[in-house]
């Protein structure tokens, strides 16, 4: 399921984002890799990642070089060096586990059709008018009963989803800060950057619950409920909750990474600004 959203020390992040992911013999994870379709799953991450960069200098920059800001946002959000991190990060997260399973699913017809209702749902998602149509039928359909927002519940709740989202955007937005502090735009304490990050915790965890919801039925609506059945049957074996753990870990630290120098950019372009 591809429900990471854009939302160590600052450093070991800057480091780890230069490097190039690890050679290493790992045919079943690469087989895995291309099975989720990871290289287009971070295509549109970056595609995310632009419009949230757009908007967040709209905000804090109102009179910015929006031609210079967003040479600087295509910088960071580099498709290859995402590409280097997940794969790096996945290899490390999967080490050990049996992919078997998972490749034999993700191979078949019905997990090849999952993986594409997923990409589009989220590719639908970049347009604003969509997600909210999705999250107005999602409300519409929860007041009916139906069954796929029971499936759907069922899917959020086995993976721990809405948790897992609220906690990696919330680490996103307090890396935000800490890049804008190092970089000299604002003059903040961590407990400054902590006490704010965690004000945002209700609010982060409503808009979480009302998009992954929305999202998944965006995505499941059109396969038949016994598919839908397969699907949650596969997230709720040992393999599909160590697919869940390595996925979270892997788009959490690079939403902190990315979310750190995007911080850092805003400062710099802020005092470019001051000049």
């Amino acid at each position: 399921m591809s429900l990471f959203r854009a939302a160590a020390g600052a450093l070991c992040a800057a480091v780890i984002w230069a490097m190039p992911a690890q050679s290493e013999d790992r045919p079943e994870l690469d087989t895995l890799l291309e099975a989720l379709r990871m290289t287009d799953t971070v295509d549109i991450m970056r595609e995310e990642g632009l419009a949230y960069a757009e908007s967040l200098a709209l905000e804090m920059m109102p009179d910015a070089d929006l031609d210079g800001w967003q040479a600087s946002v295509e910088r960071i959000y580099d498709t290859d060096k995402m590409q280097n991190l997940v794969e790096e990060r996945m290899t490390h997260a999967l080490k050990g586990e049996n992919l078997a399973p998972l490749n034999e699913f993700f191979a078949s017809d019905l997990g090849r059709e999952v993986v594409e209702l997923e990409l589009s749902a989220r590719e639908a998602f970049l347009d604003p008018e969509v997600e909210s149509a999705a999250k107005d039928q999602y409300e519409d359909l929860s007041r009916k009963g139906a069954l796929i927002v029971d499936q759907i519940e069922t899917l959020i709740e086995d993976s721990d989803l809405i948790e897992h989202n609220v906690m990696g955007i919330l680490n996103s937005n307090l890396m935000l800060y800490r890049g804008l502090a190092d970089g000299g735009a604002y003059d903040l304490s961590e407990e400054d950057m902590l006490l704010d990050v965690w004000s945002q915790e209700d609010g982060v965890r409503e808009d979480s619950a009302a998009w992954i919801g929305a999202y998944l039925l965006t995505a499941y609506q059109p396969l038949e409920d016994d598919e839908v059945d397969a699907y949650i049957a596969l997230w709720q074996s040992d393999e599909g909750q160590a697919l869940n753990r390595a996925l979270f870990a892997t788009f959490d630290r690079m939403y902190e990474e990315l979310s750190y120098l995007v911080g850092q950019a805003v400062a710099q372009h802020m005092r470019s600004q001051k000049l």
